[in-house]
């Protein structure tokens, strides 16, 4: 039988899981303008379907069923979910043969999983803000999800208890650490956004026109909603409520605070004023750096990752105006440089008195572990790229990606979806009444 304290603990994490995307689309839809920002939150909300649609299809078989030389699991074993929700005896009682990964029912693990992979692909979004095509970016990611996700989710993670199997090759051969998702979530969103922004091409104006965010209060909330659901995101993937679960939980608050320190200190010291936009941004690269070294890193070390993230990050949004593609909201600058960041970071300031039970080399072991997180971070930074432009590619050439110049100039959201974001008409012949 399940475990009621953990299933209770994972059932409060996959609800702040879930929350991330729609949090991701509030942050996203305050940093763009206000004739596109319907579009940019309908692309966020749009992986919540679109992913739990594949995920219950065949990609979670993929990611987590028997593996197949360390490279996907069978699509077949738990496609349609089937032999994850066990039997119910009468009256609708748990029975005694609920599958379980670990010490929790198996389809809730299974929902857990695809809050990451929802959010992940609404990653991707910030990148292609103000032109891609609304049917287009469907199509992407759905099949963005099943054939980059998928299967580097299966390189790294596992579910204990449930197959023989315990991950792919980077988990169980290369033994990198990535707890909760540094190389699946971030370096793959990361590399992936270039590539379609890239295939997308400039914003009509950029970097000519000011394109200031529209609503930096939007910004601000969708920050700290997401430090919220990061709770979860971290802490949840201990799949227990355990003392790894309480550490997992101060890393993760620590390395968001020492990033927007960072991150506005360089502001401040580069450009004079430190900014709101700059604070959410701060935050939002810690808590990536810290996701895959959550596990790894005592509170001292969790600081000094926050730090180093927020102080590369900051530097790093400005390299596309240096180099001259147009990732509209940062997707490269903050998460794919933070994940990088948090990878290596393992490999320096790992200590074995946390769970992971590893030393990185400033606490005494030397190269070894380092290396591998190398390893996995160039890896799947190449398969992104790679997959990613031939999904791109086909799109390009089949259905086109990019909306009609005149819709991107007039504004996506009345062209792609017939509404706007703002009304400030008044009713022909009618007065405003202003409240007492």
């Amino acid at each position: 039988m399940p475990d009621a304290a953990d299933t209770a603990w994972l059932l409060a994490a996959f609800a702040l899981v879930l929350s991330m995307t729609p949090a991701l689309g509030l942050f996203y839809g305050g940093m763009v303008r206000s004739k596109s920002v319907l579009n940019m939150m309908m692309m966020c909300f749009s992986a919540v379907p679109i992913v739990w649609i594949v995920w219950v299809a065949v990609g979670y078989s993929m990611a987590f069923g028997p593996d197949h030389g360390g490279v996907i699991g069978n699509p077949i074993t738990f496609a349609g979910l089937r032999d994850l929700f066990g039997h119910f005896g009468s009256g609708g009682a748990d029975s005694a043969g609920m599958p379980l990964v670990g010490t929790i029912p198996a389809v809730l693990f299974v929902a857990f999983q695809a809050g990451f992979a929802m959010v992940t692909v609404a990653l991707v979004a910030g990148a292609v803000a103000d032109r891609m095509k609304f049917t287009s970016w469907l199509i992407f990611a759905g099949l963005w999800c099943l054939l980059v996700y998928v299967p580097v989710a299966h390189w790294v993670f596992s579910a204990p208890g449930l197959t023989a199997e315990r991950g792919g090759w980077i988990a169980t051969h290369l033994h990198a650490i990535d707890f909760a998702g540094g190389t699946v979530v971030e370096i793959n969103s990361g590399a992936s956004a270039l590539v379609i922004a890239l295939l997308l091409g400039r914003r009509a104006g950029w970097p000519r026109d000011p394109m200031r965010p529209h609503n930096l209060p939007f910004v601000m909330l969708g920050a700290g909603l997401l430090w919220f659901g990061w709770f979860g995101f971290n802490a949840g993937s201990t799949l227990a409520a355990n003392g790894s679960a309480a550490l997992i939980t101060a890393n993760t608050l620590g390395a968001g605070a020492t990033s927007m320190v960072a991150w506005l200190i360089v502001e401040r010291v580069r450009h004079g004023r430190p900014t709101s936009f700059g604070a959410a941004s701060g935050v939002v690269a810690g808590l990536v750096a810290i996701t895959p070294s959550c596990s790894s890193v005592t509170p001292i070390g969790a600081l000094a990752v926050g730090a180093v993230a927020g102080a590369f990050a900051s530097y790093a949004i400005e390299l596309k105006f240096r180099w001259g593609y147009d990732d509209s909201l940062d997707v490269v600058g903050v998460h794919f440089v933070s994940g990088v960041v948090g990878m290596l970071m393992v490999g320096l300031v790992a200590s074995s008195s946390t769970p992971a039970g590893v030393d990185g080399l400033l606490y005494g072991g030397g190269l070894d572990q380092l290396w591998r997180q190398a390893v996995a971070v160039v890896v799947v930074l190449a398969y992104a790229l790679a997959v990613t432009a031939v999904i791109g590619l086909a799109l390009k050439y089949t259905l086109g990606l990019r909306a009609d110049p005149q819709h991107e100039l007039d504004g996506i959201d009345d062209a792609q979806h017939a509404e706007s974001a703002y009304d400030f008409h008044t009713p022909r012949g009618g007065r405003v009444d202003v409240g007492t």
